[in-house]
């Protein structure tokens, strides 16, 4: 791509475009006129967005796992277009497995993914927004970052890691006039019960609890309720919010399990408090 100095509208730097957020997310940062630099490790996946849109995307051959490619990308970005107004960290895929299925390697791979590559990206924007004064950070996240069940311990131990991260780096990064916001879909149309399914070695252990993980993800591909368009819609709009949220649940399931688990931690915190509170030395 040949340097340039005047990218159309914002410019975003979007991890997994390829496929479901990560495409609708670049569609619609494309419709409101800007600038997409799309990442994949098959960038050719993304030829047809880059003929629709001639000089505003560019497809860009990514593995978030790779700490020298994040730094050459985020280097090229800038050269091209002088700015990066919007990260967002979507790449990623599912898991599923009890904890005792999942292995060392499995659980370092997934880390790697949802949160030492994301943190790397954010790092090596930061510097430029900073000096600007202004930028966001997307989080995909899942509504799995703040509550879990039978079968996605590890999948939910690295959104939660995730999660936690960006919830420090808003405190950090808000006197620069950078937006942080933490993505939280239930299930949606996308790949990730399809070809982005990871599943542990099961052990008949764990047939009657992880058992109906297994098959709920194994049958409901396509079948999602959730609209990964409208999903980017809604982001894009609380990205132009006066007060952009932390976080930012997408779907029926994602708000009821999400207000369901806030109500149980309360509950559960007013009946412990008393003992909580009774741990002092006696002064």
């Amino acid at each position: 791509m040949e340097n340039t100095t005047e990218a159309a509208g914002r410019v975003w730097l979007i991890t997994g475009a390829s496929s479901g957020f990560g495409r609708a997310i670049a569609r619609a940062a494309l419709a409101a006129g800007d600038t997409v630099v799309a990442t994949a490790r098959r960038p050719e996946a993304l030829d047809d967005l880059v003929a629709a849109h001639p000089g505003r995307v560019s497809a860009v051959r990514l593995d978030v796992t790779d700490q020298g490619g994040i730094a050459d990308v985020v280097a090229d970005a800038l050269l091209w277009h002088g700015r990066i107004d919007v990260l967002v960290n979507n790449a990623g895929r599912s898991q599923i497995g009890a904890v005792e299925e999942t292995t060392d390697r499995e659980l370092r791979d997934l880390m790697d993914l949802h949160l030492f590559g994301p943190a790397a990206l954010t790092r090596a924007v930061l510097p430029h927004m900073r000096k600007r004064g202004t930028g966001a950070i997307v989080q995909m996240s899942s509504m799995g970052g703040q509550l879990s069940f039978a079968g996605f311990g590890a999948y939910s131990a690295s959104k939660a890691a995730l999660e936690g991260m960006s919830e420090a780096l808003a405190q950090e990064v808000a006197p620069y006039g950078i937006k942080v916001l933490i993505v939280e879909p239930g299930a949606f149309r996308t790949s990730l019960f399809g070809g982005a399914l990871y599943k542990s070695a099961a052990l008949d252990a764990y047939a009657g609890t992880v058992g109906p993980t297994r098959t709920m993800a194994e049958t409901s591909d396509g079948r999602q309720p959730g609209d990964p368009e409208k999903a980017a819609a809604a982001i894009l709009a609380a990205l132009e919010a006066e007060e952009t949220p932390l976080r930012l649940p997408l779907g029926d399931d994602a708000v009821d399990a999400l207000v369901a688990h806030a109500d149980a931690l309360r509950k559960e915190l007013l009946e412990w408090e008393p003992v909580a509170r009774a741990t002092a030395f006696d002064e």
